[in-house]
């Protein structure tokens, strides 16, 4: 049997690769939510929304590197990393289809961030695994 850093036995919804999106994707769906509510009903202003986008987005991909390196077997991190890089692409992909943007920096120094707290968030959920 042939190994790989990527590799996990697991398939469907036990897969790593899939239940890290799926909880990056519901966390921040979940949050946003949340922010829009508290937004709507409350006085809290809308200047304080970028870091609140920000707090939301990092722990959504700090928590989908998590689960996806508790649920690996080796490379925690890199499982982990993988999952942020992938988030940051699909949002840059959005933004390219949806909102005509163009490659600017920003994005990819959120990716690089996003491939640090998912790596980070992988390396705490590998050693959290029941081995």
């Amino acid at each position: 049997m042939k190994t790989t850093i990527f590799h996990s036995n697991r398939t469907g919804l036990n897969s790593p690769w899939i239940m890290g999106q799926c909880v990056i994707w519901s966390s921040v769906l979940i949050l946003s939510l949340s922010t829009a509510v508290v937004l709507r009903y409350t006085d809290l202003q809308t200047s304080s929304l970028p870091w609140i986008t920000f707090l939301i987005n990092a722990s959504s991909i700090f928590t989908g590197g998590l689960i996806s390196g508790k649920r690996t077997e080796r490379n925690g991190w890199i499982m982990g990393g993988i999952q942020g890089i992938l988030y940051t692409l699909i949002l840059m992909i959005i933004g390219f289809l949806a909102f005509d943007t163009s490659l600017r920096v920003e994005p990819l120094i959120f990716g690089i961030c996003s491939f640090g707290l998912g790596a980070l968030g992988g390396m705490i959920g590998i050693n959290l695994s029941k081995k």
